[in-house]
């Protein structure tokens, strides 16, 4: 699978998933993921802030994070931090890139979303609700696409092109799917800024901000993989693994999917 596929390398796994066990609902076995590895998640929400402070670094911070969280998120072993870095290292150059480009298109939607509003509250013309309608749903699918950018960028050898195309693809194929995620991204989010809105007080702000870095990156991320990475195996891996059962087990083991056991032939019934 050379050439199509980036996958990190392991040196060490993690307990995996009993085969043949009962399956746990996705909801709990979130929350024991997360609360398992808490403490290892505290360190990289530190360094994932401390990352993002120069907000040209934002996409190392975020390919690094996505890493981590989404080894976790198919119960392999994580080295945290080691990993955190040599994902940036092996992906620098589209982590800048991307990051830049997300940045800048951001900020024109947004720019957008201003103009068109502040346009229709003076003019109450349809054209400029049209305008702000739709410069909300970009910035909603586009939200969404960076659900699977990252995670595409550090599994798969893709141009930049392919990542943004492929992400948008997963949007539409996800649709309801990434909706309920981005629903549950936005409450998280909704949480921190209610008790800031309920408690004005500068002490209860200052608490919440180091609570807030220290626990919400990885929590979001985590919740992204188990959300997504379904999508991404079903419509990109288990496609090319059909076609080629043979190739990258050792790689396939890293991300927790089945492979076909030394002893037994191998069936794609």
């Amino acid at each position: 699978m050379s050439g199509i596929f980036g996958f990190l390398d392991f040196t060490r796994e993690g307990p995996g998933i009993k085969k043949g066990g009962p399956k746990k609902k996705a909801f709990f076995v979130f929350w024991e993921t997360y609360f398992r590895n808490f403490w290892r998640f505290f360190s990289i929400n530190l360094v994932y802030f401390v990352t993002t402070l120069p907000i040209i670094t934002c996409g190392f911070a975020r390919a690094g994070i996505t890493n981590v969280t989404r080894n976790i998120a198919r119960d392999k072993h994580s080295f945290g931090l080691s990993d955190f870095f040599e994902t940036i290292k092996k992906n620098w150059k589209q982590a800048l890139s991307v990051g830049i480009i997300n940045i800048l298109v951001t900020a024109l939607v947004l720019f957008c979303i201003w103009f068109y509003n502040e346009s229709y509250l003076q003019t109450q013309q349809n054209l400029s609700l049209a305008g702000l309608v739709i410069s909300l749903l970009i910035l909603m699918v586009f939200g969404m696409m960076n659900f699977y950018i990252y995670t595409l960028m550090i599994t798969f050898d893709l141009s930049i092109k392919a990542l943004y195309v492929n992400s948008f693809k997963f949007v539409m194929l996800s649709f309801w799917k990434n909706l309920l995620c981005g629903i549950c991204v936005v409450l998280v989010y909704g949480v921190y800024a209610l008790i800031a809105l309920l408690f004005a007080d500068l002490r209860v702000w200052i608490i919440e901000f180091i609570i807030m870095i220290s626990t919400l990156p990885t929590f979001k991320n985590l919740l992204i993989q188990f959300f997504t990475f379904g999508s991404i195996k079903k419509y990109m891996i288990d496609p090319y693994y059909e076609q080629n059962p043979d190739a990258d087990i050792e790689k396939r083991r890293n991300l927790g999917l089945e492979v076909p056991e030394d002893e037994e032939p191998l069936s794609w019934e």
